[in-house]
């Protein structure tokens, strides 16, 4: 690969010299129960801050237009590179979900845990995270159901998933009526009253009648 990388993303680009002459990176480790970390990178790294802060973010492509959670540094179908951050909301559908009755390690528990695979509102369509459910009964879980999610105080996130705690069922509130409804339904006749109005008398009579 040759070139600078595209976007506002700094990077060192391999040269053709530098793979002829095997000039790359080369770890050797000779001795067992050596440990190792890797660095979140930029896509994850700033998700994982936004986390801290309450918020979720995502990134869009400038080519397609999609707006896909979690960040990634590259549109996996127009191959191009990412390096637009935009947040997205905390509510968001169930796409999938399953009842978990073992835990990792094999072993059963009483009150079952329920993973979904929540699609987040203000991403592109079947983009959003796995997390856990809770404030509902297994039984009453559907596909397509409005969730939101529910946060730790802020004193207790650290930069990680786990700072959401869990995702609970969730209805929007009905959005108020707009100016122009408002004016249509006061400009509207009111209904004629179905009492009917009582009919007058006969006229009386002068005395030169």
């Amino acid at each position: 690969m040759s070139g600078k990388p595209e976007g506002n993303l700094a990077g060192t680009a391999l040269k053709e010299e530098d793979m002829k002459d095997k000039n790359l990176l080369k770890e050797e480790w000779n001795e067992p129960g050596l440990s190792y970390t890797w660095s979140t990178g930029v896509a994850i790294g700033t998700y994982l801050e936004g986390l801290k802060k309450g918020k979720l973010l995502g990134v869009r492509c400038r080519s397609c237009n999609r707006i896909m959670v979690p960040p990634r540094l590259f549109c996996e179908e127009c191959f191009k590179t990412i390096d637009e951050f935009v947040p997205v909301q905390d509510t968001g559908k169930i796409n999938t979900f399953a009842i978990c009755y073992i835990r990792t390690d094999a072993s059963r528990q009483k009150r079952p845990q329920i993973p979904a695979v929540v699609e987040l509102d203000g991403a592109s369509k079947g983009m959003g995270i796995l997390h856990l459910l809770g404030e509902v009964k297994p039984a009453d879980v559907k596909i397509g159901m409005k969730v939101k999610a529910v946060w730790k105080p802020a004193r207790e996130r650290k930069g990680d998933i786990t700072d959401i705690r869990y995702f609970k069922p969730w209805e929007p509130e009905p959005k108020p009526a707009g100016k122009a409804t408002a004016k249509a339904a006061a400009a509207k006749p009111k209904a004629a009253s179905a009492e009917p109005k009582p009919k007058s008398g006969p006229k009386p009579k002068g005395k030169g009648a």
